[in-house]
């Protein structure tokens, strides 16, 4: 079995993420390319990304691609079809007078959430789409290939056609990512424990308690301001005040998680929001996502299958509702958003991105001065910034050259199925 995307860490986000937003004049360059040539260029990006899509879904069989283990994942299939989708929609339709659709169709099953673009299949019934099957969507995607590639070749309007082509591709590398996290969960449900690599390891990360807190204070400024890529809630960039506060260098590791356990954590009212509180007691969490305890040993579902707990890992699939919880056991906070991003700009934060999601205690919401774009694309994001909170960072399973220090991704506060972390904070007294 060939190797996947994941069996290493990767340098560098449903959260689908956000509208582009354009800072500075520059270009995002998703992939790496030599050519000085921008139809090349952009080809190339192309290219790659879509590549990636199917090599990270190569691993799996058709039947894996179409289960959909709950409302909040999508089956593997859904996923490529829907980011083809993205670009019939935005760019094909609008720039390629001649295009022929695959199958007019698709809109209504792959869109997502779109409404300005049409009516759409309800996201908890995407499992049901048994056809087209796995092999048609490979056509559709191919289709599409061929005429994008075309467009980007022969275009008058180069200028118009590449932002969109830009977030088109960072819209696929967020749905890389979401293709793990989604069939990770679908797996978990499986009594055999299947594996989805079974060369897959952790990421190594830094040790923990090696190095001190790294002390933040005074006016900082957050946000993309900048030349490259960004999505539009990282912006406008602003000045922020931070009252004095000292962020752990490391993430939390599965023992320190262990040690909450054993001290009553899961039954402990009075260190939980009500509404997490709510959450443990209708879920019956006594442990983080995927943890299963077999003959007195802890182990987890990963991408490797079933594995045993390894206390110096860092802990992961936990709820914002757990983290908040553990903070407050362990006698500290979990860090803003603002000051989580001006410690990474230092370089001072170890494992800041490649392995885990990091919760902050920010809601998530619009910066100062936001305005959400025109038309369809406009509903990328900012029609989602209420009742959610904010990660920063990105995980292993984040794609190569999709991680940067004003990336805002962000979750319902019970979500446990993505690779989701912490950090912790601690205020002077």
């Amino acid at each position: 079995m060939p190797r996947s995307a994941v069996s290493r860490r990767i340098p560098v986000s449903e959260s689908e993420g956000s509208v582009q937003h354009s800072s500075g004049g520059g270009t995002a360059r998703p992939t790496e390319s030599t050519s000085d040539d921008p139809r090349q260029f952009w080809l190339q990006a192309f290219r790659t990304v879509r590549g990636e899509t199917e090599r990270r879904a190569g691993l799996l069989s058709a039947e894996d691609q179409v289960v959909q283990s709950m409302p909040d994942a999508s089956p593997t299939k859904w996923h490529r079809a829907h980011v083809t989708w993205f670009f019939e929609e935005f760019l094909l339709r609008r720039f390629a007078p001649a295009y022929e659709p695959f199958d007019d169709r698709f809109g209504y099953l792959f869109n997502s959430y779109y409404v300005s673009a049409g009516p759409r299949q309800a996201r908890p019934q995407r499992g049901l789409i048994t056809r087209p099957d796995a092999a048609e969507v490979a056509a559709y995607r191919a289709h599409v290939d061929g005429a994008l590639a075309a467009l980007i070749e022969t275009t008058n309007d180069l200028a118009a056609v590449v932002p969109i082509v830009e977030i088109g591709l960072h819209h696929e590398q967020q749905h890389q990512e979401l293709l793990l996290t989604d069939i990770l969960h679908a797996f978990s449900l499986n009594a055999t424990h299947p594996a989805y690599d079974p060369h897959w390891q952790w990421p190594s990360s830094a040790k923990a308690g090696t190095v001190s807190a790294v002390p933040l204070a005074g006016i900082a400024r957050i946000g993309h301001d900048g030349d490259g890529f960004c999505f539009d809630n990282e912006g406008p960039a602003h000045d922020v005040l931070l009252a004095p506060v000292r962020l752990s260098r490391t993430l939390v590791t599965n023992g320190e998680w262990l040690a909450f356990m054993a001290d009553g954590g899961y039954v402990a009212p009075m260190l939980w929001l009500s509404d997490g509180f709510a959450a443990v007691e209708a879920q019956g969490w006594r442990a983080p996502g995927y943890w299963r305890q077999i003959d007195g040993e802890w182990f987890s579902m990963t991408l490797g299958g079933l594995r045993r707990i390894d206390p110096a890992a860092p802990v992961c699939h936990v709820s914002y509702y757990e983290a908040d919880a553990f903070a407050r056991w362990a006698g500290k906070h979990l860090p803003s958003e603002a000051e989580w991003e001006v410690a990474a700009r230092s370089g001072a934060l170890a494992d800041a991105f490649g392995i885990v999601w990091q919760w902050t205690r920010d809601a998530y919401s619009p910066y100062p001065g936001y305005r959400a774009a025109a038309g369809a694309l406009g509903e990328y994001n900012g029609k989602f910034m209420v009742n959610q909170m904010v990660l920063r960072g990105s995980s292993l399973a984040t794609p190569q050259n999709h991680a940067r220090v004003s990336y805002r991704n962000f979750f319902y506060p019970t979500a446990r199925w993505q690779f989701s972390g912490l950090r912790l904070a601690q205020f002077d007294d």
